[in-house]
């Protein structure tokens, strides 16, 4: 998933739009804020990413699955999720649609 995210957020970002990771973490080790920015750097993640050691946004959300990808429109709607891997054309086609749309 990341790789994608990646190339969005290089594509898209000049037209509007943004990426934020949510990150959730499984293990122990993983709620360490130090351990996620040498993630971060590790992984070449250059968008925004959210420490949710809580799990606060995620149950927002009342996400249960991992990946799960939201598409929120310029009004703040949600528009489009994706449950897992793959399906990444279709996502792409839904930010360019998305991206499109005018904003009042």
């Amino acid at each position: 998933m990341i790789p994608s995210l990646r190339e969005w957020h290089n594509t898209y970002a000049d037209q509007g739009l943004v990426v934020i990771g949510n990150h959730f973490p499984e293990f122990s080790y993983e709620r360490d804020l130090d351990n996620l920015k040498e993630a971060i750097i590790r992984l070449d993640v250059p968008y925004a990413v959210m420490q949710d050691n809580d799990g606060q946004t995620w149950k927002a959300y009342k996400n249960r699955y991992w990946p799960t990808l939201y598409l929120i429109d310029k009004q703040g709607h949600i528009r489009y999720i994706h449950i897992g891997e793959g399906g990444y054309q279709k996502t792409e086609s839904a930010i360019q649609t998305l991206l499109a749309e005018s904003y009042p």
